[in-house]
């Protein structure tokens, strides 16, 4: 066996030793995880998969999903949902370039249908954050490196919901120069779309068609905004002649031989990009496989409004590829590409032949994170104990969350500021490695069998805290130690150290501990025993009684943690609803004079509600006020009125509206608001404020945000959590500068902590209201979520949440109506016909598309509200880098160039620090 060269792959404590013999049968550079699988097996595909059945971590679950009959997904391995991060490490050989491809079906393995969501990270750099939306769904994401080392960990963490799980993990190998671009040191290819135009049937090309097994999509498939606005006269051909493919990206026959072309002129389609607005690689593959009379000509150019630098070049397959059936590749390095794509070939004027397409590749760059600076030092640290569990974690140690027995800092590249290796059975001399670990903070070694002397550690000069306890370390206690300026704490009791205690550390400043060492003196003579400073006699008594057992050498001086005063801790303050007829302390209580005099005995009313009515009002400083006056005496209106006074009272937030206090005489109930001068969002999107003007785009997408920052802070920022239960626009009020707040607590409720959900009679407004709530009678923050999708469809579409008229025939409900046309590509159906297009497309479906989320039927597959805020701001940022764009070009550009979804410019999210800089290569693209 000597003679035998190994593959080493390490999954954490997983290991495996393949023989080069059985390898080349296995496929080179070609590694297939079956997660949670029993036994290795090869499949139909002719795939070798191997089974993760010796890793330490996680559970392995059997699913059965319908319809689905390959061994690798009829199992997968889960994980905890907490703090740490689960890592398979993978062995590579160092600058060669890979295909990574994990995949997660889910089959409700935990039997609780809660549908997971958590992160994915190749080392310290996010890759993806897995979002799961049907049971019986298969997710897929790819990712292209160079690699840089031998190894690469793929970690998952971060469970926002259910647990992290994985079903397979694949890794191949690439030859030569494939996907090399001039990038590759600082960035990934995130692999987000890559399609078989004029494909036979629905199935994806992959293995053994492909060498590399890339999986090439379907143009059949059929889900939502996945090629569409497919133009008139677009036809699939095919041959089975061969295609000469042995260049650049190397496209797998199959793919080639089938296309589609645009008989009518031009070739368009329409898809989401998964992962962008950004900057990415965009590739096209083109093969002339029709017969060409000698009168016929094919030629034809990429066609985009606004951008006619892009259009000059002209695409003659035959003549490109200097012959018939041989690949041309012409592409886009380095682009700046949107989260909606929309592309369209057109015929030159004298071409006899429409445009033919075989196959595309989109990829996105994925900014890669260099880690912690300290990982190669804590690597070695580990390399002495590779067999001990807590040593297998895996992957970047501070990224994108820390090693269980470590702290990092904030910085860009973070540091280690504290290890905790108490107990686990080190051995030998302190490592040496640790040393170099110049931002170490604290350092526990105790309660281990370490010997050897006690090091120095001059290069850790931010060390404050230091246990060395209960080893068997040996020597003196050395002067190396008063090198470090910050040290605060240093315990080195039972060990076997000797000689004198160096005076320095005998000060007021540092508690010292080095009971136990019976040949370490203090300045010639033996320590004495200190009484332990704390606040309760009882504990003092019970830790008097163990200081004298112990005999402890403690030096007086500033407390260590032990040390620290008993304090009984009140208890946390918790907002309580209280549903009696006394509102809560600390709202303000309005005479009844004061109200009747500023709104002129209710002269003006300004509002009506199942509540009430509400009153236009002023006070005699000038502060104008909104009164709103309780007008049932029914046990719920008192409810309702005492729940908003204990709710408004104790919240604060500048998209709430600000309550000022209330009033109970004269028989009324009464609360008071600031006044909100523009009224409701509903009046200004269908009612009397609208007056043949409607607000812009970007004004809504700002009225949308403020409203979510404000759910936001109900939902997450009180304990426990508030349920405003009645969202809807007749409760988002806008002020004088049209900034948007929410009001109406009527119906608020107050989430239970630590419960999934609160059971309750249901309560809000039709359209609005959570059908599973509807239902189940069972409340949680999802069933605001639910409310705000209708919101924001209502903020797109510019249409009532319940209409008899505007949603056609057997329809009356937005949610259904939008869904209908969303999914089957069609926005223009919804969009408000008063914003005159002055908008960007990709903006539109960002919010169109997570409206639909919204309004899923089950409140696990719907997202939460910080989710839907990110989405919204995403959007902000894409419309007013478009709204600029516009501005300063209006004289150039057509009514149509607002759905132009391809920019050539950088997108300024934040900055463009992030984002790869356009050089002139981008103007044209390159055939490699």
């Amino acid at each position: 066996m000597s003679d035998l060269r190994f593959l080493y792959i390490r999954m954490s404590d997983l290991r495996f030793y393949l023989p080069s013999y059985c390898f080349l049968a296995c496929l080179v550079g070609f590694v297939s995880l079956d997660c949670g699988g029993k036994q290795n097996f090869t499949d139909e595909l002719g795939l070798v998969w191997t089974s993760d059945d010796d890793l330490i971590y996680g559970e392995k679950a059997i699913i059965s999903v319908a319809n689905e009959t390959r061994k690798q997904y009829m199992t997968l391995r889960h994980f905890p949902a907490d703090s740490r991060k689960y890592c398979y490490t993978l062995g590579v050989i160092s600058r060669t370039r890979y295909l990574l491809r994990a995949t997660f079906l889910y089959g409700n393995f935990d039997n609780n249908n809660v549908y997971p969501k958590f992160d994915i990270s190749v080392g310290a750099t996010h890759w993806s954050t897995i979002v799961i939306s049907d049971a019986n769904t298969i997710e897929s994401i790819e990712l292209i490196f160079l690699a840089s080392s031998p190894t690469i960990s793929v970690c998952l963490s971060n469970a926002t919901t259910g647990q992290p799980f994985i079903s397979t993990l694949e890794l191949r190998q690439f030859n030569g120069s494939i996907y090399y671009t001039e990038y590759e040191n600082q960035f990934y290819l995130s692999v987000s779309a890559r399609i078989n135009f004029g494909a036979d049937s629905e199935d994806p090309v992959r293995y053994p068609d492909d060498p590399f097994d890339r999986i090439w999509e379907s143009d059949s498939v059929k889900k939502a905004n996945y090629l569409v606005d497919v133009a008139s006269g677009t036809e699939k051909v095919s041959t089975h002649m061969p295609i000469d493919v042995s260049i650049d990206e190397m496209p797998p026959q199959k793919v080639m031989q089938n296309a589609v072309v645009g008989t009518s002129g031009t070739l368009t389609y329409r898809l989401n990009l998964d992962g962008f607005p950004g900057f990415g690689w965009a590739v096209t593959y083109f093969a002339e496989i029709e017969d060409l009379k000698p009168t016929e000509s094919r030629k034809f150019r990429l066609v985009l409004p606004g951008h006619p630098d892009m259009s000059k070049a002209v695409v003659n397959i035959q003549e490109n590829a200097h012959g018939k059936y041989r690949l041309y590749q012409p592409g886009y390095p380095n682009i700046s590409l949107p989260f909606v794509l929309s592309f369209r070939f057109g015929k030159t004027s004298d071409s006899t032949k429409g445009p033919l397409l075989n196959a595309m590749e989109i990829n996105k760059y994925l900014e890669k994170n260099d880690g912690s600076s300290d990982a190669e030092v804590i690597a070695s640290v580990i390399s002495l104990y590779a067999s001990a569990d807590w040593a297998q974690e895996g992957g970047d140690p501070c990224l994108p969350v820390p090693w269980s027995w470590l702290q990092c800092n904030s910085d860009e590249r973070p540091r280690i500021v504290k290890i905790s290796l108490s107990s686990k059975n080190l051995t030998g001399n302190i490592p040496s490695d640790l040393l170099k670990l110049n931002g170490l903070v604290e350092l526990w070694l105790d309660r281990n069998s370490l010997t050897g002397s006690i090091p120095d550690f001059t290069g850790c000069r931010d060390l404050e805290i230091i246990h060395l306890e209960n080893n068997q370390l040996t020597g003196e206690l050395p002067s190396s130690l008063l090198n470090l300026p910050n040290l605060r704490e240093l315990y080195v009791q039972n060990n076997l150290l000797s000689g004198t205690v160096p005076s320095g550390l005998l000060n007021d400043k540092i508690v010292l501990n080095y009971s136990g060492n019976l040949n370490l003196r203090e300045g010639g003579r033996r320590g004495k025993r200190i009484d332990i400073i704390i606040g309760s006699s009882v504990g003092a008594a019970v830790l008097g009684i163990a200081t004298i057992v112990s005999c402890l050498f403690i030096r007086r001086g500033r407390r260590s943690p032990n040390q620290e005063q008993l304090r009984v801790r009140p208890p946390v303050q918790r907002l309580v609803s209280t549903f009696n007829d006394t509102p809560a302390e600390g709202a303000y209580c309005f005479k009844f004079f004061e109200i009747e005099d500023a709104t002129k005995k209710f002269e003006k009313k300004i509002g009506s509600g199942g509540f009430g009515v509400v009153y236009y009002g002023k006070m005699k400083d000038g502060k104008e006020i909104a009164v709103k006056v309780l007008t049932s005496n029914s046990y719920q209106g008192k409810r309702e009125f005492s729940n908003e006074v204990t709710l408004l009272s104790r919240i604060h937030h500048r998209n709430l509206v600000q309550f000022l206090g209330f009033c109970q005489e004269e028989g009324k109930s009464m609360l008071v608001y600031e006044f909100m001068h523009n009224g409701t969002l509903k009046e200004h999107l269908y009612g009397p404020l609208t007056r043949g003007r409607s607000i812009n785009w970007i004004k809504r997408l700002e009225i949308a945000e403020d409203a979510a920052k404000g759910i936001e802070y109900l939902h997450t920022g009180c304990v426990p959590a508030i349920i405003h239960r009645d969202l809807k626009t007749s409760n988002i009020l806008l002020d004088k500068n049209m900034r948007a707040k929410v009001s109406d607590f009527g119906l608020s409720k107050l989430a239970v902590d630590g419960a999934s959900h609160v059971s309750s009679i249901v309560r809000g407004t039709v359209g609005y209201l959570d059908p599973e709530y509807y239902i189940s009678q069972q409340l949680t923050d999802k069933s605001d979520v639910y409310s705000f999708g209708v919101i924001l469809l209502e903020l797109v579409s510019g249409q009532e949440a319940i209409s008899n008229e505007s949603f056609g025939v057997n329809c009356r409900n937005i949610v259904q109506w939008a869904k209908m046309h969303i999914e089957s590509g069609d926005i223009q159906g919804i969009i408000d016909p008063s914003l005159h297009d002055e908008y960007d497309i990709q903006s539109m479906w960002k919010i169109a598309e997570k409206a639909l989320m919204c309004v899923q039927p089950h409140g696990h597959m719907r997202p939460s509200i910080s989710e839907v805020l990110k989405e919204i701001q995403d959007a902000i940022l894409i419309e007013r880098e478009a709204v600029t764009v516009r501005e300063g070009n209006s004289d150039d550009m057509s009514k149509n160039s607002v759905h132009s979804s391809l920019n050539l410019g950088p997108l300024q999210l934040g900055g463009t620090e992030n984002y790869l800089s356009l050089d002139e290569s981008v103007a044209r693209p390159t055939a490699r």
